[in-house]
């Protein structure tokens, strides 16, 4: 199968948050954009590509099964829009109890997000 250039869609380590202080710088930005379960923390890099990190706490997601399933939405989420999105760091954070909410109603969360996101870059 043959993908036109961008088409990239894997998700490896340059796409990734990897360090404290990646996180930390963009926890320290103080820019976000709040979603009914999600949050994405943002600030702009010096690369040619989005870069993603995802905090998921146990305060809001009890069970590994539960925290895992909102990680692999979110990356999913990212690795089909990176090409898309504007060249900044993000923090997607669990910012609410996911108790009642389905796959869709989360995978509709990021979508709103990401789309929001990429109104802000071209402000």
């Amino acid at each position: 199968m043959i993908r036109p250039p961008g088409a990239d869609q894997r998700f490896i380590g340059a796409y990734r948050l990897q360090k404290t202080d990646e996180f930390s710088s963009v926890f320290a930005f103080r820019r976000a954009l709040k979603g009914r379960w999600l949050i994405v923390h943002y600030r702009p890099n010096e690369l040619d590509t989005a870069r993603l990190g995802v905090v998921v706490a146990k305060r809001f997601a009890r069970q590994a099964s539960q925290r895992s399933l909102v990680k692999r939405i979110v990356r999913e989420q990212f690795r089909r829009r990176r090409a898309t999105l504007p060249a900044f760091d993000l923090v997607v954070r669990l910012n609410a109890p996911i108790v009642g909410a389905t796959r869709a109603m989360i995978n509709d969360d990021m979508a709103q997000l990401l789309d929001r996101l990429q109104g802000r870059s071209e402000k």
